[in-house]
């Protein structure tokens, strides 16, 4: 009869069992894992080559833009050159369409999270009377295809005199951005304790109080994801900007990008050289608050 010592590792003999499951959970993790190799190999396959091309057509002159090569032969950053210099037709106010697009970006960010922020607090902490109808009202706004409103915001926008002005793609944005905006903070807000206010009141703090010192420093990681949402949802726009902007010192970058392909004959390589470029800041933002997109975004989804 063999003893075996407490807490030491079961041997063949001792649990025949032990061996097959292990074996068995072993190749059903191997099977899993692989799964998703050959569904993530391809997609990021699919998500890389258009960087990829994008890259070869930047760095490759106008003469070899379209050979084909996987590698220029003679690889330039005469293209770069061109565009900080605003060396061509349709780059002639290149940094004035850059800061447009920051500019309207980042307003659209402050104030659609000063506007969602605001509206959740009274309506998940506050329990302001009717807030989660107008909440709902606002996100049936959703079932309606961006594009079909963007006829009656032109309308909108010129009845108040804000054609060709920043301010009506900032307010235009911030009316798509908001609604979203409201809902995640919203569901956020709902995963907090509510013991915290309760605490707080006692101590005599007042609604601002509340607002400031309790709510905002524990919704952080939505607010930097909102934040990022409604910036990189304003800096990759195109129709609205297109239809409310119309001077060349007024529009955005994504805007005057379209005009190269006007031309008879386009500059392929200062296009995707431009594109390349403004490509670069949101990446770069990205980086920066990835660890806050994911759970900020879907902070109060999936309830307990």
């Amino acid at each position: 009869m063999s003893v075996r010592i407490a807490g030491a590792p079961l041997d063949a003999a001792d649990s025949p069992r032990v061996q097959p499951r292990a074996r068995w959970n072993w190749l059903a993790a191997a099977g899993t894992e692989a799964k998703l190799l050959l569904v993530g190999i391809p997609v990021l396959l699919w998500t890389l080559i258009p960087i990829y091309h994008l890259v070869l057509f930047a760095i490759s002159p106008k003469q070899e833009a379209f050979s084909g090569a996987l590698f220029p032969e003679h690889p330039t950053l005469r293209n770069f050159e061109i565009v900080f210099g605003q060396r061509h037709y349709f780059l002639s106010h290149f940094w004035q369409q850059l800061w447009n697009s920051v500019f309207i970006a980042f307003s659209t960010g402050v104030l659609t999270l000063l506007i969602a922020t605001s509206a959740a607090f009274a309506i998940s902490r506050l329990k302001v009377r009717g807030g989660r109808t107008v909440m709902n009202l606002a996100l049936f706004t959703y079932f309606i295809p961006a594009a079909f409103l963007a006829v009656p915001m032109y309308k909108t926008m010129g009845a108040y005199g804000l054609l060709n002005t920043k301010w009506a793609l900032i307010l235009a944005m911030v009316t798509i951005a908001s609604p979203y905006a409201i809902w995640v903070l919203k569901q956020a807000s709902d995963k907090l304790p509510l013991e915290l206010d309760e605490a707080a009141v006692m101590d005599g703090a007042t609604p601002p109080q509340l607002f400031w010192f309790v709510y905002l420093p524990l919704m952080t990681p939505s607010l930097v994801a909102i934040g990022v949402y409604a910036l990189l949802l304003a800096w990759n726009e195109y129709l609205f900007a297109f239809l409310l902007l119309s001077r060349d010192t007024d529009v955005t970058l994504p805007v005057a990008l379209g005009s190269f392909l006007a031309a008879d004959d386009s500059p392929w390589e200062l296009l995707m050289t431009t594109g390349l470029i403004y490509a670069l800041p949101p990446a770069a933002i990205y980086y920066v608050f990835r660890r806050y997109m994911v759970g900020g975004l879907t902070a109060g989804a999936v309830k307990s």
